[in-house]
């Protein structure tokens, strides 16, 4: 029974998920991209989204980081700023959405 909990949390699996969620967090913002730059006034609602999917994507990222860092404190410090971006994109989430809120 603790071998089988070991693996599930091997760094190998918590890789694996992690290259996941990048793969599918990136098509996603792509796709949502062009959408909104082709036709940015039919698809406006798409922007708050694709600020939260990168503020998501940071935010794994640091947390990741975070845990792997151990006692370095540069990798510490450098997980806390892509922490820091990712409350940054909130912001401009909540700000982009409530804009286009306001408009319609």
């Amino acid at each position: 029974m603790r071998y089988r909990q070991a693996r599930r949390n091997s760094p190998r699996n918590v890789s694996l998920i992690l290259d996941w969620v990048h793969i599918i967090i990136g098509a996603l913002v792509v796709i949502m991209a062009v959408a909104a730059f082709i036709d940015p006034e039919s698809n406006r609602v798409l922007f708050p989204i694709i600020f939260f999917l990168a503020s998501v994507l940071n935010m794994v990222n640091g947390v990741y980081r975070y845990q792997q860092s151990g006692r370095d404190r540069r990798k510490k410090a450098s997980a806390m700023g892509l922490m820091a971006i990712a409350l940054f994109l909130l912001a401009v989430m909540v700000i982009s959405a409530v804009s286009i809120w306001r408009r319609a």
